[in-house]
């Protein structure tokens, strides 16, 4: 069985080829994908050759963590039908590619507890899911203060802003790229030179830029949080007086948990959150290899989506 793919095979060396799938084996399904999504974070490091080393990374790869689509084959022990419509979160099905990612492509094989069921209705929404349990893992924290200020206004970024909202917070917004400050509802998004503010209790980080941690830190009241809600190829540089007078907390979330998912589902059934307007551009998957360079160079673009309901 084979299926078209996005193919890294090194640093922005990125194309569509056709790859051999494995064997399906017991508690496994065949998903048929849509819909898959282009992450700007740790995509983009893969894409620049900039990922830190992390267990099972390695070129070549097919990227992608964001994807939805139709079941095609599923066993009764699995506890899915076919025609059913999932998100599946990537998958480590392809021979002779790494597998710590997988979701860009036509037909998916992976285990049937890694899927969930979606509403067929979410069309192109519904490889967001990801994204939206990213949110909700850092808002799930173990001090669980909901953010004062959030910095970065990309599809991470409005999904901390929206489920605070929810929550019943009111956050601000920083955003350094004015391209980037519309779109939002319910909250303000300005540029950090006009928040006089120093005495935040809370502050996310979206943006994955490793150089603000000190002027985060610098607008910390005392006791305060700093969450690190991102991803950093570098290396991050902490001054210490300024986090020792504030007696400042660091906080790092790191991916989503079932439980997370489960959680933006339900938000989602209850009308509590909504992914809309998140998704800016579209492309075929035949196009990829423009769509992700536009994906990770143009800063309007905060979301992609490829369409593989052509793709061979």
């Amino acid at each position: 069985m084979q299926a078209t793919a996005v193919f890294l095979e090194g640093p922005r060396d990125l194309h569509v080829d056709c790859l051999t799938l494995k064997t399906p084996t017991a508690g496994q399904i065949i998903v048929d994908i849509d819909w898959s999504g282009i992450s700007t974070g740790t995509e983009k490091l893969f894409w620049t050759g900039q990922m830190p080393p992390f267990p099972g990374m390695g070129y070549p790869l097919v990227p992608g963590y964001e994807a939805a689509g139709t079941v095609v084959e599923a066993r009764p022990e699995s506890g899915f039908r076919t025609g059913e419509t999932v998100f599946v979160p990537g998958a480590n099905c392809f021979e002779g590619a790494f597998g710590l990612f997988g979701g860009a492509a036509r037909r998916l094989v992976t285990d049937a507890s890694r899927v969930c069921r979606i509403d067929a209705g979410m069309g192109p929404e519904g490889a967001l899911l990801a994204l939206a349990a990213t949110a909700r893992h850092a808002l799930a924290g173990v001090h669980a203060d909901l953010p004062e200020l959030i910095v970065g206004h990309g599809v991470l970024g409005r999904l901390l802003a929206r489920l605070t909202i929810a929550a019943g917070g009111q956050p601000t917004v920083w955003e350094t790229d004015p391209t980037r400050r519309g779109g939002a509802k319910g909250y303000d998004v300005i540029a950090p030179e006009d928040d006089p503010r120093r005495d935040y209790r809370c502050i996310f980080d979206a943006s994955g830029n490793a150089s603000v941690m000190n002027d985060l830190i610098a607008r910390l009241a005392k006791g305060g949080e700093l969450v690190l809600a991102g991803f950093y190829a570098e290396d991050l540089r902490l001054a210490f007086a300024p986090a020792f007078m504030r007696e400042a907390r660091l906080r790092v979330a790191a991916e989503w948990t079932p439980s997370d998912l489960t959680a933006i589902r339900a938000l989602l059934d209850a009308d509590a959150l909504s992914l809309s307007g998140l998704i800016t551009h579209h492309a075929q998957a035949s196009d990829a290899p423009r769509a992700y360079r536009q994906a990770f160079e143009d800063p309007a673009c905060l979301k992609t989506i490829l369409n593989w309901k052509d793709a061979a």
